[in-house]
């Protein structure tokens, strides 16, 4: 049986318990091919930053409204991320405004990008700006606004910012998916501020890790038919791919 990181271990015990709302400790066990103890410990661990509760012999999902932080985000999923990443800045093409909202996929898809020469780069996050920042062949616009704790800078700022801006492509990133709620993320003001790129961009891509595909979290920050693209990996069900491609979006899966 292969060995499986914790990071790995995490983002799995995450997926099930956003999934179906409950998981089992001997059940996890079993399916990660490790002891008892260690899924508790992991648990634990989810519990400490409050994205899901410990019950006798297992735990229980946080709620819906619960945001993971971007300090666990960043260790989740990272493979995916980076593949995700060098996916998206294939769109990206000599000469063009490119748009860039946070998040953990947001940032692979900025350093993928990083050595790129004759590209402008629009965004409102921190982090990414702090990637980007000295690199001759990039021209940065930091869009400022009030900090979150996800590094992005949101709000009527940030937005009166983009509304003079015309960007050839936005990037976006998400934390819920479907063909029916479009986009949707944790906090509302960050939502408003989503839709700005979006509405300023000529082709508009969601990129997210296949655990955002299917779900709907708080604030909505654009119908399915604001999106031109989506990225995403291949852990995503076939039929939920499917779904978004009937909504008129153009899917790669990496």
């Amino acid at each position: 049986m292969r060995f499986v990181r914790k990071t790995e271990r995490l983002s799995v015990i995450l997926d099930q318990v956003g999934l179906q709302g409950t998981v089992d400790v001997a059940a996890l066990a079993v399916a990660l091919g490790v002891s008892g103890a260690t899924i508790r410990r992991d648990l634990q661990t989810l519990s400490r930053n409050q994205l899901l509760v410990r019950t006798h012999g297992g735990a229980i999902s946080n709620e819906a409204g619960d945001e993971v932080p971007t300090r666990v985000k960043a260790a989740l999923r990272q493979a995916e991320k980076r593949a995700i990443g060098r996916a998206a800045a294939a769109f990206v093409e000599e000469g063009s405004v490119v748009g860039m909202t946070g998040g953990t996929t947001s940032l692979e898809l900025s350093r993928a990008l990083a050595q790129r020469r004759g590209i402008t780069v629009v965004t409102n996050a921190i982090n990414i700006a702090s990637e980007l920042v000295g690199h001759a062949g990039i021209r940065l616009v930091l869009v400022g606004g009030i900090a979150r704790s996800s590094y992005e800078l949101v709000g009527p700022a940030a937005e009166a910012m983009l509304a003079n801006y015309h960007l050839d492509i936005a990037f976006i990133g998400v934390d819920g998916l479907t063909p029916e709620e479009g986009c949707t993320t944790y906090d509302e003001m960050e939502a408003q501020t989503d839709l700005a790129f979006l509405r300023r961009a000529r082709r508009s891509v969601v990129i997210a890790d296949s655990s955002k595909i299917g779900r709907v979290t708080f604030a909505r920050i654009s119908l399915i038919s604001g999106v031109t693209d989506v990225v995403t990996d291949r852990g995503a069900r076939p039929e939920q791919l499917e779904a978004l491609e009937r909504a008129g979006v153009r899917v790669t899966a990496v």
